[in-house]
């Protein structure tokens, strides 16, 4: 196996030693159940007091490094978003024409990235510096070598009294691994039995201890090719109208003009598929596989992490602690080709200075003509550096735990991005020659110039790649005690109390060209860069109040200084574990929660872009077509957008209360049932673009009165050339979708979980497993006085309604096999017509102990090569982000651990 050097560039991700990860992992102790020896003490997700057992007032869920292998799962992120929990539809980095392609992000109960509050080892770690959607900033889970992952907690419900702003949805802890011994290596490779997505991936990890010092270390490379769509049959080739490769077109009487036999010379272009096409308007060249050739539907990648810890005891059990998190990532992807309209910044049409009429010319640049497709590919390279230092022990004179630490994390992504240059017009036009009366360009162009093939010199002539860097930083200064405060009859009241101090800020650097007019564009982009502070403090209090209930308090203040102004937000809960009997916990919780507003809201000036796809639900309606038989449904590329922030925006509130019983008769089956329930307000929101488009034909219709506030709001947000424009007449020219506290959201549920143990004298051991989650309701407001959206029934919300995981394990002699299932309930289709039906996908694993130090692995995920297809929307065929067009995916993977 061959693997590349490392991508330029080292980016660092914050890695502080935590209370959480203090302790060895624990067992699901059964409540009240114990052993001989009192249990060891660990501190779970959700409080920062150490408890003897993993369940108590709220559910957390614990995913172990072991089973992110044994059930399939490629990395980290690929083991959270098939979580149950995580129900909500998110642009991940093979979505394909998003804004961060090079960064994956989960979303808790469908309530957005945003919300879903990611540690490691109990401290945050700074945003991805382009904002998700460019809206919110989130966390990018891309870059945190499993290898060296012990567990991941998953608290499910708001924690914003432990750990401060974005805990709403619920909280995810990756807690890394502290000890080892000797060194493993690690080789995994595969593909997809179809063909394309080929991975390899080298682990090296190993650790030790000399006297008092203990260190760690692992060290990950990986490779992943991109799966393009040409890789797939079904998306091979687009349905229906094929994409015009070459045509000029009367902007007067819309027909186009006769290319003579252009499109004979052209036909070996996009691998011989170009032809003539007629309509009632004329004909042009056309080819259905132009969009398949340059769409990538698993994004290039290359990445290389390195992982360091070192620990060191203090005479009198202080102990110095030190993490290191450094990794580097480099992605590609390609989600539209060249393609060229005459005078794209004044209109897309001209003056034909040789027919003295309007034109409009066009041409899709083919990749025979360019070096190959992936000339066009866009790239990022992610660098940056992080530290975490502190200590822990115990305060002189006394049992109780303290810990002090700092830690600092930046995070900068560089894209490079082809575009046209700004003499591409005067390259196929010739130069010109002047205004109309009307201001309109004038030319005198040579139609054999449009028809002739380029080369690859050419094209390198007329574009260029645009260099931004973008950055995001994050450092926080922290101390935490805990320890018993005094007695009651039923026990020890325990606590614990907190204070941080921190800073945060991003810088989002464009290329400076492309306000100097270097680039074929008028749309200006302009540098944007913030900074807050935060201060806190907190307190959590564990009280037994009788034998079997115990009580949970919690309060935290967080002050956030930003745009010349503070804002304060006080956050508390409190939750009760009863225990009627040795085997069963009664539990209930109550929480508010906050989200300080996102920065990239609060501090841009301008956001420009364009959606991955949009639909004229408006134009639909006027020509009386169905949105599935719609000439303007599902165009890509979308509508542009307009953004603005506002320094004037406030924290989200959040509520959450939730309960449930934990059912544990015996050391080998446990059970546990859990309700959950979430709400925000003043939720910040930049407005769905396809909800305004559908609002302005509701509007229009009558289904919304007209002198409602989303009707009037939306006449202001949905602009539209004028009807009796010569080009482009009653086309949406862009959407306008700055940020307000204006939005409610909630929502409820339950989830399942369940674990059973069967050991037997002749056939091993065997262990099922599963997690079952099901929204009850999803409820939405976009403006105070609107009507409360369903949008569990709402065809416009791709979120799962449900999900299940089950597993089930054998361990027998050297060998351990792992069959595990995962269905998802059903989405909307492309169209939003209708539901599709329940998917369900089957993994399996097998490990072979070959001899005591190593081991041999066969992994095979999506066993049945199941593809979900969705025809509705038409190309690309399948429901897009929502599952994934791989088919069968098969790795090998080889371990061998050397010294004690």
């Amino acid at each position: 196996m061959r693997l590349k050097p490392l991508a330029a560039g080292v980016i660092a991700l914050l890695c502080g030693q935590a209370a959480q990860a203090q302790a060895p992992a624990a067992a699901a102790a059964a409540p009240g159940q114990g052993a001989a020896a009192a249990p060891t003490a660990v501190v779970v997700t959700g409080s920062r007091i150490p408890r003897a057992t993993l369940e108590g007032p709220s559910a957390v869920t614990v995913i172990t490094g072991d089973e992110i292998t044994k059930q399939g799962y490629k990395n980290v992120f690929d083991a959270l978003s098939n979580q149950s929990q995580n129900s909500g539809f998110v642009q991940g980095a093979d979505f394909g024409n998003t804004h961060t392609p090079s960064a994956n992000a989960i979303s808790l109960r469908g309530l957005g990235p945003n919300h879903t509050l990611i540690l490691l080892n109990g401290h945050r770690i700074a945003d991805f510096p382009i904002a998700y959607e460019g809206t919110v900033n989130f966390t990018n889970l891309a870059n945190i070598p499993s290898s060296v992952v012990e567990r991941i907690e998953i608290l499910s419900g708001g924690a914003s009294a432990i750990y401060g702003s974005d805990a709403i949805a619920g909280v995810v802890n990756v807690i890394l691994k502290k000890q080892a011994e000797g060194i493993d290596v690690n080789l995994k490779a595969g593909s997809t039995t179809r063909g394309g997505g080929a991975e390899q991936r080298l682990q090296i990890t190993g650790g030790g201890s000399v006297d008092r010092l203990n260190g760690l270390f692992s060290l990950e490379l990986s490779e992943r090719e991109p799966l393009w769509s040409m890789d797939r049959d079904f998306m091979s080739a687009k349905d229906g109208l094929p994409t015009i490769v070459l045509s000029r077109k009367s902007l007067k009487t819309g027909n186009y003009y006769d290319l003579g036999d252009s499109c004979d010379v052209l036909g070996d272009l996009y691998q011989h598929s170009t032809v003539k096409y007629a309509t009632k308007k004329g004909s042009y060249c056309a080819s259905a596989k132009t969009r398949p050739t340059y769409w990538t539907t698993q994004t290039k990648n290359s990445s290389q992490n390195f992982f360091g810890s070192l620990n060191y005891e203090l005479p009198g059990g202080t102990v110095l602690f030190g993490d290191l998190l450094l990794a580097s990532n480099k992605s590609e992807n390609n989600t539209r080709g060249p393609a060229w309209t005459s005078a794209s910044t004044a209109g897309n049409y001209f003056l034909n200075k040789n027919t003295g009429v309007y034109e409009t010319w066009t041409k899709y640049i083919a990749p025979e003509e360019i070096g190959g497709v992936e000339r066009y590919n866009r790239q990022w390279q992610d660098v940056a550096s992080a530290v975490s230092f502190g200590a822990r022990g115990k305060l002189p004179g006394s049992s109780w735990a303290y810990e002090a630490g700092y830690n600092a994390s930046a995070y900068q992504s560089k894209n490079h991005s082809p575009r046209a240059l700004a003499n591409i017009d005067a390259f196929f036009l010739g130069p010109k020659l002047g205004l109309d009366a009307s201001g309109v360009n004038i030319y005198a162009p040579d139609p054999a110039r449009l028809s002739r093939r380029l080369t690859p010199a050419e094209f390198d002539s007329i574009t260029a790649n645009s260099d931004s860097r973008d950055r995001s930083w994050v450092n926080n200064v922290s101390l935490n005690a805990n320890g018993e405060l005094f007695q009651l009859p039923a026990g020890a009241v325990k606590l614990a109390v907190l204070a941080e101090a921190g800073r945060q800020g991003f810088r989002q650097t464009p290329d400076a060209r492309i306000n100097q007019g270097v680039f074929n564009t008028v749309v200006q982009s302009d540098e944007v860069a913030g900074t807050r502070g935060r201060h806190a403090v907190g307190a959590e209090a564990s009280v037994p109040l009788l034998e079997q209930l115990n009580a949970n308090l919690a309060g935290r203040y967080d002050r956030y200084k930003f745009a010349d102004r503070s804002e304060g937000k006080l956050a508390y809960n409190g939750g009760l574990e009863w225990r009627p009997a040795k085997s069963l916990l009664v539990r209930g919780n109550y929480a508010t929660s906050f989200r300080a507003p996102d920065m990239n809201y609060i501090f841009q000036a301008r956001g420009n872009g364009y959606y991955a796809s949009s639909t004229d639900y408006l134009r639909c309606a006027k020509a009386g077509q169905s949105i599935d038989n719609c000439d303007y449904a599902n165009v890509s590329p979308g509508f542009d957008y307009v953004q603005y922030g506002s320094k004037e925006l406030k924290s989200e509130k959040g509520k959450s209360f939730g309960a449930g019983l934990v059912w544990s008769p015996s050391a080998d089956f446990d059970v546990s049932l859990d309700y959950w329930n979430i709400k925000i307000d003043d939720l910040v929101t930049n407005l769905s673009a396809d909800r305004l488009l559908r609002d302005e034909a509701d509007c229009y219709s009558g289904a919304n009165a007209k002198g409602s506030p989303t009707c009037v709001d939306v006449a202001n947000r949905v602009i539209r050339y004028a009807a009796d424009a010569p080009y482009k007449p009653g086309e949406v020219k862009q959407v306008l979708v700055n940020p307000i506290n204006a939005a409610y959201q909630a929502v409820s549920g339950i989830d399942i979980a369940f674990k059973y143990a069967l050991r037997t004298a002749g056939y091993g051991r065997f262990v099922w497993s599963g997690n079952f989650s099901k929204s009850f309701s999803k409820k939405s407001r976009q403006f105070p006085g609107d009507p409360i959206n369903d949008d569990l029934a709402d065809l416009t919300n791709s979120d799962w309604p449900n999900k299940l995981n089950t597993s089930l394990n054998w361990n027998i002699g050297d060998w351990s096999s792992t069959l595990f299932l995962s269905r998802y309930g059903r989405v909307p289709n492309a169209a939003q017509t209708a539901l599709l039906n329940t998917t369900t996908r089957v993994n399996a694993s097998t490990v072979y102990r070959i001899t005591p130090r190593t081991s041999l692995s066969l992994i095979v995920n999506n066993v049945f090569d199941k593809i979900k297809t969705d025809t509705s929307g038409g190309w690309p065929n399948y429901p897009v982000g929502s599952f994934s067009p791989a088919g069968r995916q098969v790795w090998l993977e080889l371990n061998h651990h050397f010294g004690s």
